[in-house]
Formats: structure tokens, sequence, C-alpha cells
């Protein structure tokens, strides 16, 4: 069980997806600094991305979690799968998300596998396409995610019962 920054317990999953380093040539040698791409989740339909930046591991991911607490979306789910299958962009990146059936699991890459259990789905086939940068692949998934929508959203916009016909 993740711990919230009070100290009291929360029901969010945090998920390391991504450390990097990167280094600064100075005159003493090299001086290394760390960023960190976390996704935060309750997997009950909220998921978040936060990407902290330090000269410390920890201090990054730190970072990165607070930043991710702080952009928590909703995403719109059936059951334990997604409503339909959907295209998430995100600068290079293409996603393919694809509902599946129970029993299948989740079947996706690391940075995008992040996201959809964070999210709280179970059963779902994806493909990424072009870039395999993990910071686009997660934020291609989020976009894929928050432009779902289920048969009521629909039926709502368009004021008809598309069930009854």
């Amino acid at each position: 069980m993740a711990k919230d920054f009070s100290g009291e317990p929360s029901g969010f999953v945090e998920t390391v997806v991504r450390i990097n380093r990167s280094a600064k040539v100075v005159k003493g040698g090299r001086r290394f600094s760390f960023s960190a791409l976390v996704v935060v989740g309750d997997r009950k339909g909220r998921v978040g991305l936060g990407y902290g930046k330090a000269n410390g591991v920890l201090q990054a991911i730190e970072k990165g979690t607070k930043d991710a607490h702080k952009n928590l979306k909703t995403v719109r789910l059936k059951g334990d799968t997604i409503p339909h299958a959907i295209v998430g962009h995100h600068g290079a990146s293409l996603v393919f998300i694809r509902p599946a059936g129970p029993g299948t699991g989740v079947i996706a890459g690391a940075a995008v596998r992040a996201v959809l259990e964070a999210a709280g789905v179970h059963n779902v086939l994806s493909k990424s396409h072009r870039s395999n940068n993990p910071v686009n692949l997660t934020r291609a998934a989020l976009d894929a995610l928050l432009h779902l929508r289920r048969v009521e959203d629909v039926e709502a916009l368009r004021g008809v019962s598309l069930a009854a016909s």
C-alpha cells in the first residue's frame, strides 16, 4: 500500500516507469542529474502521470510522484476493460488499445502497461507504433483512455436511447 505525503496509507499505486540519467561536464568531471517518470493510480479509474527531475534518484521519484498526484484524471471504464477500441497520440508515439475478453490480462509494453494497470484495466490488448519513447508512450496511452466514451455518454450527447433500438 502506497503512503501519501501526510504519512497515511492511500489507495494509490505508484509505478516508476523510467529513470533517466543525464550528465553535465564541469571542471572537476561529470555531474549527474536524474529524471523519473512516475504513474500513479487507484485501480478504480483514476490515473496520473508525473515527471520529476533532481540531482538524486529518490528526489526525482518523489517530485515525479507529487506531480502525478497533482495531475490525476478520471477514466471511463466498462467493468475491468475499456468500452471500445481507441488510438491515442502524443508526439510521434501512437498507441492502439482494444478491449479483450475476461482472462486475457493486460497485453502491453512496460510503459503502456503501467498506465493501464494504474487505471484499473485488467483485460485489454494494445500495440504501440512509431516512437518507443516511454514518456510519449505513457502520455499517448493516457490520451487514449481520456477519450473513451461509454454508451450512456453518447446517448446523453445525442438525446436518444441507443439500447432500445
